[in-house]
């Protein structure tokens, strides 16, 4: 694989951008209400993280974006904590090293928002994902946090930054 970039995500990203997030969801039985795909933000994503303490990113190669993952305030938590949110790789770009890097980009921008801890959530059968999160130095906790409206997640992580 050659090389990818990670930038910041840009308004001529979204559309590319909602077709990963739709391509992938699906893949792992994610689908209708309480998951991402159906969140009315994932066609205007470079609006949607363009708010204060928001932070969004692709990874792009050749032009074209391949995946992208982000932060945000965790609505209905703490003030210190964030929430890791739509990160999502299409297949092409899994293994190739851009989950760790997009994953310490957007911890990065959390620490540089002030959070002092990232929370997510995530669905049993994205294993890859779960052990990329564990590798980063996420813990698993038995509830949720917060009020994401992602009722279809049951795996819940978070990390002390």
């Amino acid at each position: 694989m050659s090389t990818f970039e990670i930038r910041p995500i840009r308004s001529d990203d979204d559309a590319a951008m909602a077709a990963v997030i739709r391509t992938v969801m699906p893949e792992f039985g994610a689908t209708g209400s309480g998951f991402a795909i159906s969140d009315p933000e994932v066609d205007w994503m470079s609006r949607a993280y363009a708010a204060p303490r928001h932070a969004y990113f692709v990874v792009e190669r050749d032009g074209r974006v391949l995946g992208g993952a982000g932060v945000a305030p965790l609505a209905g938590g703490d003030a210190d904590v964030c929430e890791l949110r739509k990160m999502y790789f299409l297949p092409e770009a899994r293994g190739s090293g851009a989950g760790a890097a997009m994953m310490a980009r957007c911890l990065d921008a959390a620490r540089a928002s002030g959070f002092t801890r990232c929370y997510l959530e995530t669905l049993t059968g994205m294993d890859a994902a779960m052990r990329l999160y564990e590798r980063s130095g996420f813990r698993r906790i038995d509830t949720a946090m917060g009020a994401t409206g992602h009722g279809g997640c049951n795996r819940f992580y978070l990390l002390d930054l």
